[in-house]
């Protein structure tokens, strides 16, 4: 637990700022629940990528931002997004936390912060970026915990909408 606190402490009064909306994403490669690399950089290519930041798996909140995401996993893949969880978690803990909630997206383990620090995430924040081609393009600084598919939902209706009156 307390190497948790620790790695979870690592910028949370750091000057870091989250990333602003237009700003281009970190392209880092990290490690999902199954152990195999997953790179940023590649997602972002392939169209909308939600990358959101939770401070523990299992914890009431992180769960519920979780299985929020899960329950809309199809509406949000019809519309042509990635999810990726992100935590401070081990890879075996994310691992535990994608089987118990029947997590059909990618965890990130992040125990150095290297994420965290590169999107500016304090460690304890809940914090979610959506991105189009490797541009953030909507963000929530206080992420929702049980409304955060909707939440998701409703920035794809406003980019859209954007996009259609341009």
């Amino acid at each position: 637990m307390l190497n948790f606190l620790q790695r979870a402490f690592t910028g949370v009064f750091s000057n870091a700022q989250p990333l602003e909306i237009g700003a281009r994403a970190p392209t880092l490669t990290a490690t999902n629940q199954n152990g195999q690399p997953v790179n940023l950089g590649e997602l972002y290519a392939k169209g909308y990528v939600l990358v959101y930041f939770y401070p523990k798996a299992f914890t009431p909140g992180c769960t519920a931002q979780a299985c929020s995401l899960r329950d809309a996993f199809i509406d949000l893949s019809n519309l042509q997004v990635t999810m990726l969880g992100v935590s401070h978690d081990s890879v075996e803990s994310q691992k535990a936390f994608a089987t118990a909630n029947q997590l059909p997206f990618a965890l990130l383990a992040d125990p150095q912060s290297e994420l965290y620090n590169a999107f500016g995430v304090s460690g304890l924040k809940r914090q979610s970026f959506l991105m189009k081609q490797g541009v953030v393009i909507w963000r929530a600084l206080s992420a929702s915990t049980d409304r955060q598919a909707e939440d998701v939902k409703k920035a794809l209706v406003e980019e859209r909408a954007r996009e259609a009156s341009a």
